[in-house]
């Protein structure tokens, strides 16, 4: 698998769960706000799998659980074989995706390969182009994914990252429309660093990502604030 980088121990990326988390390479997005931006275009070294596996090994007693992010790794064609040598370890795994790889997640979640997930809701489906910064429209394969995740007993999240330049509170109110009914969302604050994969985007001021979090609480059980 193409692992372009890790932090050997984490307290926020599985939550209520100390983890490592593993990152791979390369996505199809190319979200402006990205702040992963040397896993999308593959400029970190790449670090063999033996020495991550050979590092969890060691941390057994340690970590609790795996978190794999990217980049996208549901694009990595060995990720399910990765998993697998996690799983042997007695590790949890979460997977962070985007959601257009429905099939993969599908995969995984069958073979009981992963015990929570988290999702990107880039924006309302309508506006999937001009946020993730490719010409094609995802949107009905991460519905797709969402739907399968919602007919599975795994626990999992979807999350917004709220971007300034995006995020309107007419963009909100679809979105509050479109996750009817879901259980839990995340509404992330943009920080713009040097990783970024595109500059002089701003951050959702807290005050109105609070009344965002207003808006989603009438239709979407629980939405929380990361970040603020």
């Amino acid at each position: 698998m193409e692992i372009l980088g890790i932090e050997k121990v984490s307290f926020v990326d599985y939550e209520n769960k100390i983890c490592a988390t593993v990152f791979t390479g390369g996505c199809n997005f190319c979200c402006p706000f990205c702040h992963n931006g040397g896993l999308v275009k593959r400029t970190h070294k790449k670090i063999e799998e033996s020495e991550i596996l050979n590092y969890l090994k060691e941390r057994k007693s340690l970590l609790d659980a795996v978190t794999i992010s990217g980049g996208e790794p549901t694009l990595q064609r060995d990720l399910k074989e990765f998993v697998k040598k996690v799983k042997e370890m007695c590790y949890l795994v979460k997977l962070d995706t985007n959601g257009t790889n429905p099939q993969v997640v599908r995969e995984l979640l069958d073979e009981k390969l992963i015990d929570y997930v988290a999702m990107d809701i880039k924006n309302n489906f309508d506006n999937y182009c001009g946020i993730t910064g490719v010409s094609k429209n995802f949107s009905d394969k991460v519905e797709e994914t969402l739907q399968i995740l919602k007919d599975s007993k795994v626990e999992f999240e979807l999350r917004t990252t709220l971007v300034k330049e995006f995020h309107s509170r007419e963009n909100i109110e679809k979105i509050a429309s479109e996750l009817a009914g879901q259980n839990k969302l995340v509404l992330q604050k943009f920080v713009e660093n040097e990783n970024c994969l595109n500059f002089g985007l701003h951050e959702v001021e807290k005050k109105q990502a609070q009344e965002f979090q207003e808006i989603l609480s009438k239709s979407i059980k629980n939405v929380s604030l990361r970040g603020y």
